[in-house]
């Protein structure tokens, strides 16, 4: 089969010829039809430091995507043949303290399919079978492939109520755009969004934003309360971008008892105004990954219930290539300017 794989140690992806991988008896193997491309994917191919500390080559990449099954284990009865099915890229051990809790987005063992594990760029790929979440039959593979990075938006968007709340999302890639429509269909009174590509800030207020922020047009968040009649600041805001000028300008325009959710991961240590944080009683939470498997009942039944959300998630992606361009789809995401792009296996 094919795999886009990082062979050895090193910058660079190639494109190979690889034995079909074996379905285990609590497994199933999936044909990949969908595969999205992410931030973390675009750092295992320049093999950055932390790629460097993580991966061991040889490794196929890819841990956003969707597919049909076309095996399954002896011991699995809950996934047949024929699904067609969205992958949890998160593997875990099922047996530590959050583990046993319930809490399984908390594994300290967990193990990513595309970084830890062979993944998805490939015909097929076999993961466990609980980690396999079974969609609709007339399901659009495009939108099948985001449940990974919609999941991480839907977990950020969703973490505070925000029925009638004013939200400001920092950062409107992928995700901070499916952020946008998520809370647009939870009932959020005001959404503002910053960015610095204007392309970018074009598919947010398709998606719902009531106003978009371009921070390299020297626009700022004081600006946007003004321009919108708001008297006090923001009551919920979520943080896509990992900036440390966002994260700052947020912080100087939450109203007192804010809330933050953060998802976007910095590529160094920064400073933040705590003395503002604890005065204002803002309250700070990280965001990692998905809960299993609460965010994908959420996902499913919100999509299944909103045509308008389906289709402003769906908005996102903008890029569509075969799995044998998949280098201008590495560079079409690593430019920044766009919105999800999709490898076509099929």
């Amino acid at each position: 089969m094919r795999a886009l794989r990082k062979v050895t140690a090193g910058p660079g992806l190639e494109l190979v010829e690889i034995p079909e991988p074996d379905c285990g008896d609590k497994d199933v193997k999936i044909r990949v039809l969908r595969a999205g491309l992410c931030g973390t994917d675009l750092h295992l191919e320049q093999w950055d430091e932390w790629a460097a500390a993580t991966v061991r080559a040889p490794m196929t990449l890819g841990h956003e995507f969707f597919g049909e099954v076309v095996e399954v284990g002896a011991d699995v009865d809950h996934v047949a043949v024929g699904d067609r099915v969205s992958g949890e890229g998160h593997l875990v051990c099922g047996t530590c303290r959050n583990c046993r809790a319930g809490r399984r987005h908390l594994c300290i063992n967990t193990v990513g399919v595309g970084v830890n594990r062979d993944g998805a760029f490939a015909d097929f790929v076999v993961i466990p079978a609980t980690n396999a979440w079974v969609q609709p039959t007339d399901l659009d593979p495009d939108l099948g492939a985001l449940f990974d990075p919609l999941g991480n938006a839907t977990h950020t968007a969703l973490q505070w109520p925000v029925v009638g709340e004013d939200v400001v999302i920092t950062g409107a890639g992928p995700i901070g755009v499916m952020a946008t429509a998520v809370v647009r269909h939870a009932g959020a009174r005001r959404i503002v969004v910053t960015d610095m590509s204007a392309g970018r800030l074009a598919l947010a207020s398709a998606a719902g934003a009531d106003l978009v922020v371009d921070v390299s047009a020297g626009q700022s968040l004081r600006d946007a309360q003004r321009d919108l009649g708001m008297a006090e600041g923001f009551d919920i805001a979520l943080e896509m971008s990992g900036s440390p000028a966002a994260v700052e300008d947020l912080l100087a325009n939450m109203n007192h008892g804010g809330r933050v959710a953060m998802l976007g991961l910095p590529k160094d240590r920064y400073a933040i105004d705590w003395g503002r944080v604890i005065t204002h009683m803002i309250t700070l939470r990280g965001i990692y990954g998905r809960e299993m498997f609460e965010t994908w009942y959420l996902m499913g039944s919100m999509l299944a219930t909103s045509p308008e959300l389906r289709t402003a998630v769906s908005s996102v992606v903008t890029g569509r290539y075969a799995a044998a361009d998949w280098q201008a789809a590495f560079d079409e995401t690593r430019s920044g300017v766009g919105g999800k792009v999709v490898l076509d296996w099929s």
